[in-house]
């Protein structure tokens, strides 16, 4: 009796401790809790010393986009999810890129930079918040597997709601540069003529296990549980899709841009992807000195540059 006691109490802790790690980690990675209300004169940018230099500008791209004219949109997402976005419109008729932000981010904060590029370009603008982020709803983040079914809701959007003829660019930094991946990877409307993926990461599981690592957690031992609890609380794999197995039936042109001095994306997942692309139009662009997600505030004119040169031919 004694022996069955102690198997049963055995047993009952490590269920308990597994459900343990399981919300740990899907708390800690997927779920995303609902956002305070912002006031009017706050200007939300990424933390961490390597943004200080740029904030100024974030701040100031920030205000920008506040005062200009933009039109709000939403969707449905396939799940039932209202999902919300803002359209800057340059001229009708023009391209139109479909921006998608990092993770734990906003459209506002991460793509502040992204409409003033889009201008300056000559492209119209639809930054877009993802699910679980902004104004969207949702309470899931799914690393782009969810997110990239979302992206194609965005594109019909683009198509039936404000130019059945736009030649449409889908562009994402971070977690968003995975979202559009994925999608690039599925079979896309004849619109959609070109992909911008900045400092994107080759899968969810290779970028949650360099953060654990980061956190000097043993990653080999509490990936599993990340995994699992997405799969039950989440209802989700991340393991199910990913950017690099994308790349490898993408045939649209997609240029690649990545930091070499990023500490949280690593260069070399972007090299990996563009490797595994089977594009016969593909560019990778390594900005010297930029930091995650920095690289166009890092080099201005490099970028545009290479955005013209490289889309040129498709627009």
């Amino acid at each position: 009796m004694l022996y069955w006691i102690i198997s049963l109490s055995v047993l009952l802790f490590i269920a308990v401790l597994v459900f343990a790690l399981m919300c740990i980690c899907f708390f800690r990675i997927f779920y995303s809790p609902r956002a305070k209300k912002k006031k009017a004169d706050e200007y939300p940018t990424p933390e961490g010393k390597a943004y200080d230099p740029h904030r100024e500008q974030i701040i100031k791209w920030i205000k920008e986009i506040r005062a200009m004219e933009y039109t709000a949109v939403s969707v449905v997402s396939y799940d039932g999810l209202r999902l919300c976005g803002k359209y800057y419109e340059y001229k009708k008729g023009a391209p139109i890129e479909i921006l998608f932000h990092g993770y734990k981010g906003t459209a506002e904060r991460d793509l502040c930079g992204g409409v003033y590029r889009c201008f300056e370009l000559g492209h119209n603008a639809l930054i877009v918040d993802h699910r679980a982020s902004g104004k969207s709803e949702g309470r899931i983040i799914t690393f782009g597997v969810k997110e990239s079914r979302d992206c194609l809701t965005w594109i019909d959007f683009a198509i039936n709601s404000i130019d059945k003829d736009a030649k449409i660019i889908i562009t994402g930094i971070s977690m968003g540069a995975a979202t559009v991946m994925i999608a690039a990877g599925r079979e896309l409307p004849t619109n959609v003529v070109g992909v911008l993926s900045d400092c994107g990461y080759t899968s969810a599981k290779d970028i949650i296990k360099k953060v654990m690592e980061d956190m000097k957690l043993p990653s080999g031992l509490l990936y599993p549980f990340a995994r699992i609890s997405a799969m039950v609380f989440g209802g989700f794999d991340p393991d199910k899709a990913s950017p690099i197995s994308a790349m490898r039936k993408c045939r649209l042109p997609i240029i690649f841009f990545h930091g070499d001095k990023d500490g949280y994306v690593p260069c070399y997942m972007s090299e990996e992807n563009y490797s595994a692309c089977i594009s016969e139009h593909k560019r990778l662009v390594i900005i010297s000195g930029a930091d995650h997600g920095l690289c166009f505030p890092v080099d201005m004119k490099t970028y545009f540059a290479e955005l013209e040169q490289f889309f040129a031919p498709h627009l």
